[in-house]
Formats: C-alpha cells, sequence, structure tokens
C-alpha cells in the first residue's frame, strides 16, 4: 500500500472490510468488481477477470495486502468509462435537445451497447435509477446516470447544469 494515499488506503480499508463478510480478513474474489466500484472505479469485465476476479463464489479469496496493488493497477488503467463520458453518449439520444432520451432507448443500450447487462440486470438499475417515463416515454438521463454513478443528482431545471 505504500504508493497509496493516506485517504486512499482508508477507502481500501473500509471497503475491504464491508466485503469481508465473516470477518476473516479475506473477501472473495467474486466480489472484486463489487469492491472496486465501492471505491469510485469503475473496471471492465475483463478487467475484473484480468485482475483475480472470479464467476463463482468460493473459487480465491483475497486479502487486504493482495487487494491493494489490484486498486492500484486498476486506479491507472485507462479502459474504463467516466460520468462525463456516459453523459456524452447519451446526449447523441437526445433529439430534443433538452436532457431527455426515450425510454425505450436507454434500456436498449443498457441490453446491448458496450459491456451488456441482462435483462434482470437491466430491470435491477432501471427500477433503482431511472425516472418515470412521460406520456411521450421520455425520461432524463442525467438524473439516471447520476444516481447509476452514485453523485448528487442535479436539483435545478437545466439538466446540463453538472456537466
Amino acid at each position: 500500500m505504500a504508493d497509496l494515499s493516506s485517504s486512499e488506503v482508508e477507502k481500501v480499508n473500509f471497503a475491504f472490510q464491508i466485503y469481508d463478510f465473516d470477518g476473516s480478513g479475506t473477501v472473495d474474489a467474486f466480489y472484486l468488481g463489487d469492491l472496486l466500484r465501492a471505491i469510485d472505479l469503475n473496471p471492465t469485465n475483463a478487467t475484473i477477470e484480468k485482475m483475480g476476479g472470479t464467476k463463482k463464489k468460493g473459487e480465491k479469496k483475497l486479502t487486504v495486502e493482495e487487494f491493494a496493488p489490484i486498486f492500484s493497477q486498476v486506479k491507472k488503467d485507462k479502459d474504463q468509462g467516466v460520468y462525463e463520458d456516459f453523459i456524452e453518449c447519451l446526449k447523441l439520444y437526445d433529439k430534443q435537445e433538452d436532457g431527455t432520451m426515450l425510454g425505450g432507448e436507454l434500456v436498449h443500450i443498457l441490453l446491448s451497447l458496450g459491456e451488456k447487462l441482462t435483462d434482470a440486470e437491466v430491470n435491477e438499475v432501471t427500477t433503482d435509477c431511472m425516472d418515470p417515463e412521460d406520456e411521450d416515454g421520455m425520461v432524463p438521463y442525467v438524473p439516471f446516470m447520476a444516481r447509476t454513478c452514485n453523485r448528487p443528482v442535479p436539483e435545478s431545471d437545466n439538466p446540463f447544469h453538472c456537466i
């Protein structure tokens, strides 16, 4: 953990303790992606697999000493999207330039572009993060992305004020 700042060490230890469900000082490698995302990183599934994440529970355990260099490496990785990138992509679907897009298009994007989500994952994220569609089937995408990326949801009438 020598190459991490004191605040990063604190974040790593805090998140690690949350995912150390049995208090054994280890985290199942199945939760590696969730653990990295809990520390504000957005690794791809390929990155998680490359770093030792597993697809099944119980195959491998990680200690905090093993996790810290993984965190450090993923933090440097440029192959991950960020909030601003996601907003720019969704603007392409904003035909009226008013901060909204068709809810069906947003669902289609989640199902088919990038690292595709399953129907169940899309249902979960839209239920948790998406505002209801208006009478025209439109949804505001900035609040959706803010919730999805664990950012403050804009309070303004101007949906782009936080960009």
